[in-house]
């Protein structure tokens, strides 16, 4: 059953919690298993490539180094927060199915076209591994919106407390 239309603007809003939650999942798992794994899928340097190329082609002059990095990791979770809030705007009976679904959408694209976007091929797709683990890792930033979508949902409305003479 679809909320009534006037809920509808806060449910926009709460969806953005559970893409929040998709976003940063997957944004820790990028950023640990680069510090561990042998050969990582390092979305960090798309996420570099694709901050300095937008910049550019405005016409401004991109920063260097961690302030790079930390201005890319900002715009990763904002981007995929945003991507993520999808699975809690859709019917509430299968949020692990759109998250599931979602997450694997996106680390295919994420394999798939930043070389169609000028943004090189090596980093997530230098080896076949490399390929796995960014579907992967996509696919459960996906599940972990999904889950908190879930709990979104279990929690339901807010109740407010009858005050005296209720």
């Amino acid at each position: 059953m679809e909320p009534p239309v006037s809920s509808r603007p806060r449910f926009l809003v709460a969806a953005l919690g559970p893409g929040l939650v998709g976003a940063t999942s997957l944004t820790l798992l990028h950023e640990g298993a680069r510090r561990v794994v042998k050969h990582p899928p390092r979305m960090d340097v798309l996420g570099k490539r694709a901050l300095k190329k937008g910049l550019r082609g405005l016409g401004l002059r991109p920063a260097h180094g961690k302030r790079l990095h930390r201005q890319s990791l900002a715009g990763d979770l904002v981007s995929n927060s945003l991507f993520y809030a999808l699975v809690a705007l859709g019917r509430p009976k299968r949020p692990f199915l759109r998250g599931g679904v979602l997450g694997l959408l996106a680390g295919l694209g994420a394999v798939v076209l930043p070389p169609y976007l000028g943004l090189g091929r090596g980093p997530s797709r230098a080896r076949t591994s490399t390929s796995l683990l960014t579907v992967a890792w996509y696919t459960l930033g996906g599940l972990a919106a999904a889950r908190a979508t879930r709990s979104l949902l279990e929690a339901g409305p807010a109740q407010e407390t009858p005050g005296p003479g209720w």
